[in-house]
């Protein structure tokens, strides 16, 4: 292993994810040398054959392959660093010995300190991961929204632009005919993902569906009326836009 030009596989199947990673990476640790980006499980595990790298950014949740059928077959041949929306895997991969673990969506100061504690073990041996393994590999498979952390970002397009939005920043989902719109306090965007699934995927006590075709940040309320009719609508903290609530939806606000 040369610890003047340290090697690495970047193995995350979002693509805007992904190519935030390597500029990071880029820019904090110039002497890395980044041979390879897989999309998928199956691709990762071709890079690390022909590549054999000294560092794998690895994501847990993989088509083709999972990130842990990709560490069974990394195991002590390479520094990993797992990369993943949901905080116990996050944990369970730092507690049982793994290099470090960077949490979607990332954040420079948290890679900063990866990039610290990968330096500092390049002259040692990786570490062998079969513990951890073994208990991202144990969790029910039957029941994920039992241990499914709810969705905290989205890949939206804004104009030709791909951005990556944290649900912290959208006031509110509504169906557009195909597409699902995110009003956001700087604007709007747009991502194909139905809203039936999103309200699977989200954090139930952050977003109300307040109509069938609306989800809505409770953080984003301003107030709540009615308007002449009866009809009982939401005010929000930014933009002039009022959001109608279903009469089926008003119980949620009896408490407000």
């Amino acid at each position: 292993m040369s610890l003047i030009a340290p090697t690495a596989v970047v193995a995350e199947d979002e693509a805007a994810l992904r190519g935030e990673l390597v500029e990071q990476l880029d820019r904090l640790w110039p002497e890395l040398s980044i041979v390879g980006e897989a999309a998928d499980g199956l691709e990762a595990l071709r890079l690390l054959d022909q590549h054999r790298p000294d560092i794998l950014f690895l994501d847990i949740e993989m088509p083709g392959a999972t990130g842990i059928d990709v560490a069974r077959q990394v195991n002590g041949r390479a520094h990993v660093v797992f990369v993943t929306a949901y905080d116990q895997y996050a944990i369970a991969a730092f507690d049982q010995g793994a290099v470090d673990y960077l949490l979607k969506p990332l954040a420079g100061a948290r890679l900063f300190t990866a990039i610290s504690r990968l330096k500092a073990r390049l002259g040692q041996a990786p570490v062998q991961l079969g513990g951890v393994l073994e208990q991202l590999g144990a969790r029910p498979a039957a029941a994920p929204s039992a241990t499914r952390a709810p969705l905290r970002w989205i890949n939206a397009s804004v104009g030709q632009t791909l951005r990556l939005i944290t649900v912290d920043e959208v006031m509110f989902f509504q169906s557009d005919n195909k597409y699902t719109r995110l009003a956001l306090k700087d604007g709007e965007a747009l991502i194909r993902k139905p809203l039936k699934e999103l309200i699977d995927e989200l954090d139930p006590q952050q977003f109300w569906q307040i109509h069938r075709s609306t989800l809505v940040n409770v953080n984003a309320i301003a107030s709540v009326s009615r308007d002449f009719r009866g009809r009982m609508q939401i005010k929000l903290k930014h933009g002039s836009e009022m959001l109608l609530v279903a009469e089926s939806c008003a119980h949620l606000f009896r408490q407000m």
